[in-house]
């Protein structure tokens, strides 16, 4: 390879064993590219997401850019737990708090030997809304549904929040266009038991089929449960388990603060393992 290059890693994010959860290519190095080389990047790994650590802007320890292989977006779950755990096992930033400086703004990041538990922005959610087209997105029928209706959430990233029956998540016939017509970033969909919920993610608008592992909308799950009336006020702990349907199954262990029936704080935690190593072509 001629030409100059950049270090890389990827890790597996919310799993403790390599080749399962959400693999992630870490980019380090990487201040003085441009956006579009960032992009190609992106687009050559063609993973759910890559990341560029870049120097820390004021009142954060460092700054991360988080892109798909065709967009880049302000905040998501996966990268920010293995671009933080990448960083510190280099020595670039110490275990424990950190802040990271993303799209959504600084968020604590608390590193630990084998993962990180990182906090959600600011959360947010919407009105209840009609079910009818996210069951048509994903081909399934009225019957599927379980529990309260469907609603946007967001803590960085906004999706759409579908319960339906646990038998419903192996009957999904995905129609892409009308889940990206949906708008925001796609759809969640849940089998939830009031402590564990079983998930699949689509996120349409964001360039990516299905996502093994999807911590924010993991922390978003805790703003629809808190919003639908699902949680008294408190703290609580759930977990997401998500990316079996797709040969990568992935754990995500999360809480969520209620006050007067919001959410008002919303952490993820989850493992990561490392996975390959090696250097990549600056594109021209």
């Amino acid at each position: 390879m001629t030409g100059p290059s950049l270090a890389y890693q990827v890790v597996d994010v919310f799993t403790s064993t390599s080749f399962a959860g959400n693999p992630l290519a870490v980019v380090l190095d990487a201040d003085d590219l441009t956006t579009e080389q960032m992009q190609r990047i992106a687009s050559e790994f063609n993973l759910s997401e890559t990341t560029f650590p870049t120097a820390a802007p004021e009142g954060s320890t460092y700054g991360l850019r988080i892109f798909t292989p065709t967009v880049e977006i302000p905040f998501a779950g996966h990268p920010s737990i293995g671009s933080a755990w990448v960083l510190s096992q280099l020595g670039r930033i110490a275990p424990g708090p950190n802040t990271q400086a993303c799209g959504a703004g600084l968020l604590p990041v608390e590193v630990r030997a084998d993962g990180a538990t990182l906090t959600g922005g600011r959360p947010t959610c919407s009105d209840a809304l009609d079910p009818a087209p996210l069951l048509e997105a994903l081909g399934l029928a009225s019957d599927d549904l379980a529990g309260p209706a469907p609603r946007w959430a967001s803590v960085g990233l906004e999706f759409a929040f579908l319960l339906v029956r646990p038998e419903a998540l192996s009957r999904v016939r995905l129609d892409v266009p009308r889940v990206s017509a949906l708008g925001s970033t796609g759809v969640s969909l849940l089998a939830w038991d009031g402590a564990v919920g079983r998930c699949r993610v689509f996120p349409g608008g964001a360039g990516v089929v299905e996502d093994p592992a999807t911590g924010s909308a993991a922390l978003g799950l805790g703003v629809y449960l808190a919003a639908s009336g699902l949680l008294a006020d408190g703290t609580h702990g759930y977990v997401v388990e998500q990316g079996y349907e797709m040969g990568r199954p992935s754990t995500l262990t999360c809480t969520v603060t209620v006050t007067d029936g919001e959410a008002t704080e919303t952490t993820v935690s989850g493992s990561v393992v490392p996975t390959a190593r090696g250097e990549i072509r600056v594109p021209d």
